[in-house]
């Protein structure tokens, strides 16, 4: 496990828990982006996020970061990989192929996790394994061609901090951990 961003004086950190993506997935997916989200605000980042916590005290921090190693050490890496667009009235996404189902085995096992230690609410919807590529204010109706990214592996599990900011979000690693170990 490694940390990456500092936390500063926040007593509320805006958090959530995701999926990273491997390096060459995330450069094919700038380069799509950049040709086929012409409308909306492109993501500048990619992820497949496991939980949204929204704004948490930063003394609960640690307690978060150690459902996520504890889930990610005991989860085999597993393969993921593009199937469709998909938009909703905010949000245009890359839906994802979760054949072993290890993916949705483990965004269960870290909500249920959070729930256990009190920081954390299940949506009465079913997790999705996506990755957001633009955000909007009104649907375009966009129906790019799907990016050529081939299968792929997370390469690891993550703690984010999200800071709003007038151009969208920005997010930070507070903590990183490997799936499997």
């Amino acid at each position: 496990m490694s940390g990456a961003a500092s936390v500063g004086s926040d007593d509320r950190l805006r958090l959530f828990l995701a999926l990273e993506l491997p390096d060459q997935t995330v450069r094919v997916l700038r380069r799509w982006s950049k040709e086929h989200v012409s409308t909306g605000r492109a993501t500048g980042t990619f992820h497949v996020t496991l939980a949204f916590l929204g704004a948490r005290p930063r003394a609960e921090v640690g307690a978060i970061v150690g459902v996520l190693r504890r889930e990610s050490a005991a989860t085999e890496p597993f393969p993921l990989a593009v199937c469709r667009y998909r938009e909703t009235r905010s949000v245009g996404m890359l839906i994802l192929d979760d054949v072993s189902r290890r993916a949705r085995s483990l965004a269960e096992r870290v909500q249920a996790g959070l729930e256990e230690i009190g920081v954390y609410e299940r949506e009465a919807r079913a997790w999705l394994p996506h990755i957001t590529v633009a955000r909007f204010r009104e649907r375009p109706r966009l129906s790019p061609p799907l990016p050529q990214t081939g299968t792929f592996v997370p390469s690891g599990a993550a703690a984010f901090l999200s800071r709003l900011h007038p151009t969208g979000a920005r997010y930070e690693v507070l903590e990183s951990c490997s799936l499997g170990r």
